[in-house]
């Protein structure tokens, strides 16, 4: 097995920055809620970011953590979490497109965008790092 890096912090080095992005990115898309459907559909918009946000910090603290004890465990585990993280989604889609909650929408609106923001914001972390090294 290869050894380990000196300096674990580096697969979760950038949660911070993330998470300041997904509070930001809760704001406006509450605000944009707001304005397009009223209070419900604020709710919803930032509710779908905070899902977003909520999932991909589990998978990237699963992954740190399982990287840093066992190398080998980081596929098993993964796979895991994706399958767990997967099933709560459906389960919380499921229930909301069900319900009759004028904020639905704006939530699948919200996790949209929480999903193309973290992600975009993730692609040029890491590449301004790895340009800086």
């Amino acid at each position: 097995m290869p050894p380990l890096p000196e300096d674990p912090r580096w697969r979760v080095e950038h949660l911070p920055f993330l998470t300041a992005f997904s509070v930001a990115l809760m704001i406006c898309a509450a605000s944009v809620g707001f304005f397009a459907g009223g209070g419900d559909a604020a709710v919803g918009a930032a509710a779908g970011v905070g899902v977003v946000t909520v999932s991909f910090t589990m998978t990237t603290l699963v992954f740190a953590w399982a990287d840093t004890v066992r190398p080998a465990l980081v596929l098993p585990l993964g796979l895991l979490t994706y399958v767990v993280k997967y099933a709560l989604l459906g389960v919380i889609m499921v229930f909301v497109i069900s319900s009759e909650w004028p904020g639905r929408l704006a939530m699948g609106w919200g996790i949209v965008a929480g999903v193309l923001g973290w992600t975009a914001v993730q692609i040029w972390w890491v590449a301004r790092t790895s340009l800086s090294k």
